[in-house]
């Protein structure tokens, strides 16, 4: 992985008009049987204020855990934020909606928003920070580095969308660097992000860890996605097969099927479920992401398919886990 220039996208400060975060504090009142229980979750938009608050905190001597987000937070979101409590002494939670990830024919503008749902959220949550910074701030007039995402980028998402995880992780750089964080939390939904992330820190040396937490479902087995409120009806019914598919298959590779019919039955059964298509069912490496052939190590199957517009992306744990 290395620093390179980084053709931007037009950047709007706006976000095709919606409303951005403002500074300021926001409370949530919530009642625990006998008692009620008051939580103030400050919000920052600007680099200068965010530093000012964590330079207090080190000054405490407290320790500091990051969740980035693009905000339109679920209670996976919000898992992130608990386990995050549990790692360090303060919370901050980034929402920001990074323009540097998506192609110019992707969903930026009608990414899911809810900016006061959200802050809601965390502060019943218990969130110490919210880093809302507008695309000026983060991206200034005259803004031209970037970092080229690492080989766990190659294929899989990659493939798909060239430029991605080069917007993710310039973006992630750049969030490590304001926050100065001892931890981040991920969920492991994004397993390839997460590898490109941990490629990141380790490549350049960046002085924290980066946590994996498991993938929040719902009932029916769809992993929690801001997305998923793109979904029609029907498609919501047909999504759980996307889970339901990548789980056999793991249980197939367990039980010796060689990896090329897993990978094709499974391509087959979401077509026959309803899928409008499927982008890739992969079987990789569990740490480098590389191409596997053999399943007598810890492996992970990733998959992206589409349910009309909506394009949704799971994976699994298959093979020897340690």
């Amino acid at each position: 992985m290395s620093a390179a220039l980084l053709t931007l996208p037009s950047l709007p400060n706006s976000l095709d008009g919606v409303p951005r975060l403002t500074a300021g504090t926001a409370s949530s009142l919530s009642k625990n049987k006998a008692r009620v229980v008051s939580h103030s979750v400050k919000i920052v938009s600007t680099v200068r204020d965010l530093r000012q608050a964590t330079a207090d905190w080190r000054r405490s001597g407290k320790t500091i855990a990051l969740v980035p987000t693009m905000g339109a937070l679920h209670p996976g979101h919000v898992s992130l934020v608990r386990q995050a409590k549990d790692r360090a002494d303060k919370v901050v939670v980034s929402i920001f909606v990074n323009p540097t990830q998506f192609a110019p024919h992707e969903d930026l503008a009608r990414y899911p928003r809810d900016e006061a749902g959200d802050v809601a959220k965390l502060a019943e949550a218990e969130a110490d920070l919210v880093w809302a910074p507008g695309v000026d701030e983060m991206y200034p007039a005259g803004f031209s580095t970037g970092v080229k995402a690492g080989s766990a980028s190659a294929d899989l998402e990659g493939a798909f969308r060239p430029h991605h995880f080069d917007g993710v992780a310039t973006v992630c750089a750049k969030l490590f660097n304001q926050v100065t964080p001892d931890v981040a939390i991920f969920g492991e939904k994004d397993f390839q992000q997460l590898a490109v992330l941990r490629q990141l820190v380790d490549d350049l040396n960046m002085p924290l860890t980066l946590i994996a937490a498991p993938t929040v479902r719902e009932a029916d087995g769809l992993a929690l996605s801001s997305r998923n409120a793109y979904l029609s009806e029907k498609e919501r019914a047909i999504a759980p097969a996307l889970y339901a598919t990548i789980t056999e298959a793991a249980e197939r590779i367990a039980a010796g099927t060689p990896f090329s019919v897993v990978t094709t039955d499974a391509t087959a059964r979401l077509v026959e479920a309803g899928f409008t298509k499927v982008d890739y069912i992969g079987v990789r490496d569990a740490a480098t992401l590389s191409a596997a052939t053999v399943p007598g190590k810890p492996l992970r199957i990733l998959a992206a398919a589409w349910l009309g517009k909506t394009r949704l992306i799971d994976n699994v744990a298959a093979g020897s886990q340690p």
